[in-house]
């Protein structure tokens, strides 16, 4: 089986769609079964041959401006020569704006025996559409936006032959608005990389500063209000004047809302600031020297940071919807955040700063086992061979 995967939503500084394909293609490095051949968008094109089942063709396409590295394939020239080249049984696209319909017209011209299938890395119709005009236009205008997105969704996805999704709540949304052919397949996650063995004492003794009962937090998310930064820099604002000892907070990576990050480095002694990790030993380190970890967007496809955290065995904090629920819900390894204001958040925080975590640090790493990369990758080509065998619905 040769496998094609183009994806707008690749970047060299991203999360976890980043952390998606390189899973991918360590898996596929060794998997002499099948050939997977990912259209990198890069800088400069050329043929980077891994292994005998791995290629990476990277694609010279336009870098966008302020946005970390993303770069957006569209033309028939960054498309078709691969589809020639290939002939792929599958191909695989994971971002939805232009290049699912750009692909599925060169496909159905060059090797329509090939199987189309989607990944629904970002809930956009909700997170970015609805949201923002929501925000600026009022909650009607909000709703035909999201209709709209939707409608945009179908077309872009009409000639394929499924969506892959990892989040249930996702599915049964994406049912509501009559999309067909949807494949649940959760993501994975390092559990021997990740892990409490990775804690680092002496990180730990730095991050207390004295204080036994300190509790420290890891927030290694994209530096947006998506992400809750600026809920999240509210309510520690009000621990602070509550705490006695205030939690030590460790921020990692970039976003438009870093000088949120640096006005608050200069007013408050226990936050620090580490930069882009681009480390996953480093990662594994700062989760696992942390006992708590915060998941606040209520639109996470999957929500790998999520897993990740609850791999090194750190209580969460998840928002009430989406697939940081469905994480902390599950295994019950924390608390939802049902109101997504500042006193409620800090409230959550407050508590489990207060409490003995260790039975919610033992229900994170239970849970977080049951998920690996080789069964979300072994599962996947079991799809794979579905799609190839069913008639084009």
């Amino acid at each position: 089986m040769t496998i094609i995967d183009f994806n707008n939503f690749w970047s060299p500084s991203g999360g976890g769609v980043r952390r998606y394909h390189l899973e991918k293609m360590k898996y596929y490095t060794s998997e002499s079964k099948n050939l997977l051949v990912f259209v990198m968008p890069d800088s400069k094109t050329y043929t980077e041959e891994v292994s005998s089942s791995l290629i990476v063709e990277h694609v010279k396409a336009f870098k966008m401006p302020l946005y970390n590295g993303y770069r957006f394939i569209w033309k028939k020239k960054q498309i078709a020569p691969y589809l020639k080249k290939y002939n792929p049984d599958v191909i695989e696209v994971g971002s939805p704006y232009i290049l699912p319909k750009a692909v599925s017209k060169q496909a159905l011209q060059i090797c329509p025996q090939a199987k189309l299938l989607g990944f629904w890395h970002a809930d956009f119709p909700i997170t970015y559409v609805q949201r923002a005009f929501t925000r600026f236009f009022g909650k009607k205008i909000g709703a035909f936006a999201r209709k709209l997105a939707f409608l945009y969704a179908h077309y872009q996805f009409k000639n394929y032959h499924g969506i892959q999704v990892s989040c249930k709540e996702i599915i049964e949304r994406l049912e509501s608005e009559q999309f067909k052919n949807l494949f649940w397949i959760p993501l994975g996650c390092n559990i021997e990389l990740f892990s409490p063995n990775k804690r680092d004492e002496a990180l730990v003794k730095e991050l207390k500063q004295g204080d036994e009962k300190r509790s420290i937090i890891f927030f290694p998310h994209r530096f947006s209000k998506e992400k809750g930064l600026d809920l999240f820099l509210k309510a520690y604002s009000i621990l602070a004047e509550k705490m006695n000892p205030v939690p030590a907070v460790v921020f990692a990576g970039t976003g438009p809302l870093q000088l949120l990050i640096d006005v608050a480095l200069k007013k408050y002694k226990h936050l620090h600031y580490v930069g882009f990790l681009s480390s996953e030993e480093e990662m594994a380190r700062y989760y696992a020297s942390a006992n708590i970890g915060v998941a606040l967007s209520a639109w996470e496809t999957f929500g790998l940071s999520i897993l990740e955290s609850m791999a090194c065995g750190n209580a969460l904090i998840g928002a009430s919807a989406g697939a940081a629920r469905e994480h902390v819900s599950s295994s019950g390894a924390g608390l939802i955040l049902e109101s997504y204001k500042a006193d409620a958040l800090a409230k959550c925080l407050l508590e489990l700063c207060e409490q003995d975590l260790t039975q919610k640090q033992k229900a994170a790493r239970l849970y977080a086992e049951k998920f690996s990369w080789d069964n979300c990758f072994s599962n996947q080509l079991k799809i794979y061979s579905t799609i190839i065998s069913s008639r084009k619905s």
